[in-house]
């Protein structure tokens, strides 16, 4: 094997299992923060011109998590295989697996740009967008054709979680969120560009954050992966593992804007457009809440696979416990403080024009939605277990049962059999993901005790 170098991040992957959660958690929760902070602001800014544009880009909204969706899938897959190598020792596989990882990101960022340009406004039509087609189009286009700068930025942050490293991500995200905030109302106001403006915000953002992650790869060349291509060497096994979670990761995501477009449509029914601004601007908001717990279980992947290639099950037991502890601390707290200030949280982003009317909805929203906080803290820790072991397509199963399932179910029953409306359709996410989540805890625990009985 190789020797290894620029290792910290290694030797804390392998080390204790609850300081290399928190060494990661930590600046994966800033780094995710920042990057909702960043969507919120946009929000905000597109919120001035008028409740249809809004909603506009909330109808194109699904679409966007669909790349951001792939991105982070794959990052995952990355990061699994990487991680799980470095737990077997095999720092030239490593290497590989992360040369592996940017070659399957350009090949899958090109086939969903040239489908999404294809498809877009039939989805947008099918969605119910009707009079902000228009926005929504605006919008979406330009972020189509910069698909691959969105995918591959959000890969490459799998590549340094891989090798134990989250903090470097943090600070590219740190700056891409810094000239995305100060672009925003240049584009969209000063130069007159409107919700285009925000859409071009966005990709120079992106841009921004791979040229940053270049540089500590291929310029000053101080990571612990050297992902060039005179490392590469075209494997089966290590395009599957990266695949076999990173696709099931990906399909998960793209189920999240699957379980979007048909809540979107099932609100426009029940309610009207403005439902949908509510709901997409709301949304961003419950994201940036349950933020630290997303961040949690994203570093598992990471801890989680290092210690199954190492066959350290016990160390995998440890962290699944301390971040559902963790997570569920985090929970609480947000939970209690989104519903003390809903009204205050909602008045940022409908305080003026024809946003003005959506307030109420929307303080109504926030102030419900956290009920099921508490049980994301023990869901989200354990289907990412599933992803730290490999197990890509389980832990697939179980996001498409939470959302597609359990939620739009009960939204369903909620909102039009029991005719209840949106209040009825907020209520149905929230008693599909209690259902959901411990479903999912029990899975996750029943398969951790199963690999240390037959280790």
């Amino acid at each position: 094997m190789q020797s290894r170098n620029n290792s910290d991040g290694v030797d804390v992957l392998l080390g204790n299992p609850k300081k290399a959660l928190l060494n990661m958690s930590i600046p994966l929760i800033i780094s995710l923060l920042i990057s909702s902070l960043y969507n919120l602001i946009d929000a905000a800014w597109v919120s001035g011109l008028g409740a249809d544009a809004l909603a506009g880009v909330g109808f194109f909204t699904p679409i966007f998590m669909i790349l951001v969706g792939f991105g982070n899938g794959l990052g995952a897959g990355a990061a699994f295989a990487i991680s799980k190598y470095i737990g077997e020792n095999d720092k030239f596989k490593a290497d590989n697996a992360s040369i592996h990882s940017i070659l399957i990101n350009i090949l899958i960022s090109v086939i969903i740009t040239i489908l999404l340009l294809l498809l877009l406004v039939p989805i947008l039509n099918a969605m119910g967008a009707g009079q902000t087609i228009g926005f929504a189009t605006d919008y979406g286009n330009i972020i189509i054709l910069g698909s691959i700068f969105i995918i591959m930025s959000n890969a490459l942050y799998g590549i340094f979680r891989g090798e134990g490293d989250s903090t470097r991500p943090m600070y590219a995200m740190a700056a891409s969120a810094i000239l995305n905030m100060i672009l925003d109302p240049v584009f969209i106001y000063t130069l007159g560009w409107g919700v285009k403006g925000a859409a071009i915000a966005t990709l120079i953002s992106s841009i921004f954050v791979i040229l940053i992650l270049i540089y500590w790869f291929y310029i000053k060349k101080d990571t612990y992966l050297k992902p060039i291509l005179s490392n590469f060497n075209f494997k089966k096994d290590i395009s599957f593992d990266i695949v076999k979670v990173g696709i099931p990761a990906s399909i998960q995501l793209l189920n999240n804007a699957f379980f979007a477009a048909v809540f979107s449509a099932l609100l426009a029914f029940v309610g009207s457009t403005d439902s949908v601004a509510v709901y997409s601007t709301g949304w961003r908001i419950v994201i940036i809440g349950t933020t630290p717990i997303l961040a949690i279980g994203t570093a598992l992947i990471s801890v989680i696979a290092a210690n199954f290639g190492a066959k350290n099950y016990k160390n995998i037991q440890i962290a699944h416990r301390y971040a559902m502890k963790i997570s569920m601390i985090f929970a609480f707290a947000v939970a209690i403080l989104t519903n003390v200030f809903a009204g205050d949280i909602a008045s940022i982003f409908a305080s003026s024009g024809t946003s003005v009317r959506i307030a109420s909805e929307l303080t109504s929203f926030l102030a419900w939605i956290v009920i099921y906080y508490p049980t994301m803290a023990v869901g989200v820790a354990s289907t990412y277990v599933f992803q730290g072991l490999g197990r890509g397509i389980t832990a697939m199963f179980q996001t498409i049962m939470r959302e597609t399932g359990f939620t739009i179910a009960f939204a369903v029953l909620f909102a039009l059999v029991l005719n209840w409306g949106v209040w009825g359709a907020w209520m149905g996410i929230v008693l599909g993901e209690i259902v959901s989540n411990n479903l999912t805890l029990i899975w996750a625990d029943w398969i951790i005790k199963k690999l240390l009985t037959m280790k």
